[in-house]
């Protein structure tokens, strides 16, 4: 194991924050932990680590696999919610890090606004994790390249196809395939589709990452097909959105389109009928659980990285 003291916490936000080196130390360390792991081998590298986890809205899989890695690995959890805290009556998110700071060792954070996540890690003498924000979802998609890897190789030689509306997931896919330089072929109606500032990200992504409205072209000779919820946190139009969007459901006519051996992915929680039928998440193709389960692994990777270790 190595370890070193950090001058400056290593926050975990963005994808963007990363070379492609780190971010393949931190999957290789997931890998190593998940195999440990299955010997039935938990080193405990962060034992008397405390990381408070502070939600503003419900989760599931990022709630448990937080708190369960964070168990295995021998630190201990604090669940907050927002309108546990301060916050609830206008405490700035600044004035929380300052103090959340001076208790525990580590934060990891689920909010909606990017600006309040960059606030709170501004102020914050502790390492922060992006837990999601409306903005970016950077934990996810290392879980959803771990997935990958373990089923058909290096994520750089994919061609990724992503159909559906544009949202934080489908950001920091844009980021990761600027890294690993796999090819993104992004699908989304127009009035659902990248905001000014993902717009510039996929400019700057390069040739690799296209955008389009045709789903059936977005797919075709695909490695890998992902899609999301058409409602997530915070929308308030499901009519409209699950009417545009019905052209773009991952069924098994759209996934023929792509390679033969092509993988499904959903994040998870899946709209069985809207987004993706029960023949392609159920079917041969899908490996959404395996994507889920290795929320766990990466989260744990994130977590030793962000204390400082880098190998085990």
């Amino acid at each position: 194991m190595t370890a070193h003291t950090l001058a400056q916490p290593r926050h975990f936000l963005s994808l963007q924050d990363f070379s492609a080196e780190t971010l393949r130390q931190i999957l290789d360390l997931a890998a190593e932990l998940k195999v440990r792991l299955r010997r039935g081998d938990r080193p405990q590298l962060l034992t008397d680590k405390v990381l408070a986890m502070i939600f503003e809205r419900e989760s599931t899989r990022t709630r448990v696999s937080f708190d369960v890695g964070m168990r295995q690995l021998g630190g201990q959890t604090l669940m907050l919610t927002g309108a546990e805290m301060q916050l609830a009556r206008e405490e700035t998110l600044a004035d929380t890090a300052r103090v959340m700071s001076r208790y525990v060792d580590a934060i990891m954070i689920r909010i909606l606004d990017n600006d309040d996540l960059l606030e709170l890690a501004g102020a914050s003498s502790v390492p922060v994790i992006n837990g999601l924000t409306r903005r970016t979802h950077p934990c996810q998609v290392m879980a959803d390249i771990m997935t990958y890897e373990e089923h058909r190789g290096p994520i750089g030689e994919a061609k990724v196809a992503w159909v559906g509306d544009s949202n934080n997931v489908l950001a920091s896919w844009v980021h990761a395939s600027k890294l690993f330089g796999n090819s993104l072929s992004i699908a989304c109606p127009d009035e659902f589709g990248p905001d000014q500032a993902l717009l510039a990200d996929i400019r700057g992504a390069g040739a690799n990452v296209t955008l389009g409205e045709d789903p059936h072209q977005a797919v075709r000779a695909a490695d890998l097909v992902i899609t999301d919820t058409w409602v997530s946190m915070g929308d308030t139009d499901p009519g409209l959105r699950r009417k545009v969007l019905k052209p773009y459901r991952v069924d098994t006519n759209l996934m023929a389109r792509a390679n033969g051996g092509a993988l499904f992915m959903h994040c998870l929680p899946a709209h069985r009928g809207d987004e993706v039928t029960d023949e392609v998440i159920d079917g041969p193709q899908s490996v959404v659980f395996d994507e889920a389960e290795n929320r766990l692994h990466a989260q744990k990777a994130i977590l030793c990285w962000v204390f400082g270790i880098d190998t085990v």
